[in-house]
């Protein structure tokens, strides 16, 4: 059983190709089998499958990878959390740099000028919208490789546009989508956001992972749009804001229907405001962007009752 081992000794144990192969094996033949993920392989069942000289070598390269990529017990060998990711990540071949794509048009507004002239495009290995009238980025985000392989364009615009929606809904939770560690939010006013005098958002969160330091800054609203009971405020009005890019909300910020404002200062408290033709709902939020409390606005009907 090998003891706790540091990042270096842990990564420098996948530099024999054939401890790669043993990783691809287990996770293939669990595959091809249709075992669970945390089912185990025999070792009889690894030889079988893995080009190696003789059993002691294999014995030398599972007893190496056992403890961080790979857990033994009586009926084999299966995958740590650690094996798991790894081999999932080599096997979708995420190492390599993601292909470039042709632009894509798509609906939507620039954060900067409003204009609506974007185009999704790939830079520096980032998935881009960018406006074509003043040539600012108005929306970066990240791009895997296996995303861009399997998919072109208004197909790999729909996979961003859900892993992002994925993303959001677990950082509102304050769980980090990427290592599942514990994201920390602040509501930034207007001077501590770099851009506030360029874009029409007064406020934005800055969230970050307390592991990984993955962070992400956003307008207020948007961490306020993918609330419940604002997906469903906009669903029943014909708006799908689980599978609506993020450059599209751009939009309601420039025509107001989306907005913040500070309601209280100790505590904090936060209101945003989103409209939707004659109806609106507000929700407020302390200075960790957490929703509180939520109130629909009375819709009134072309004879001034409400419904």
């Amino acid at each position: 059983m090998a003891t706790e081992r540091s990042a270096a000794e842990a990564f420098g144990l996948l530099s024999d190709e054939t401890r790669l192969d043993v990783l691809r094996t287990v996770a293939i033949a669990q595959n091809e089998e249709r075992r669970e993920a945390g089912a185990a392989l025999s070792f009889s069942e690894i030889y079988e499958r893995v080009d190696v000289d003789n059993t002691s070598k294999l014995s030398y390269h599972l007893g190496e990878l056992t403890g961080t990529f790979l857990r033994k017990h009586e009926d084999g060998y299966a995958f740590t959390h650690a094996g798991e990711q790894l081999v999932r990540f080599v096997l979708a071949e995420n190492y390599r740099a993601p292909s470039p794509f042709d632009p894509v048009e798509v609906d939507g507004a620039c954060l900067f000028c409003g204009e609506s002239t974007l185009e999704a495009a790939f830079e520096e290995q980032f998935f881009a919208i960018r406006c074509t009238d003043c040539d600012r980025p108005a929306y970066f985000y990240r791009v895997r490789p296996a995303q861009v392989r399997a998919r072109s364009g208004d197909d790999l615009i729909d996979a961003v546009v859900w892993e992002q929606a994925g993303d959001f809904l677990k950082m509102r939770q304050g769980v980090c989508p990427d290592c599942g560690g514990r994201i920390h939010t602040d509501v930034l006013d207007p001077e501590g956001v770099p851009v506030a005098d360029q874009v029409p958002a007064s406020f934005a969160t800055y969230s970050e992972c307390e592991q990984c330091r993955r962070c992400l800054s956003i307008p207020l609203p948007y961490a306020a749009a993918f609330h419940p009971e604002s997906v469903a405020f906009h669903w029943q009005r014909g708006v799908d804001i689980m599978g609506t890019g993020v450059w599209e909300f751009h939009q309601y910020l420039h025509d107001g229907r989306w907005s913040a404002d500070r309601v209280a200062s100790d505590p904090a408290e936060y209101r945003v405001e989103l409209r939707r033709g004659t109806g609106s709902l507000r929700l407020y939020l302390d200075d960790s962007a957490v929703v509180s409390r939520t109130e629909r606005v009375q819709e009134r009907t072309q004879d001034g009752r409400g419904r």
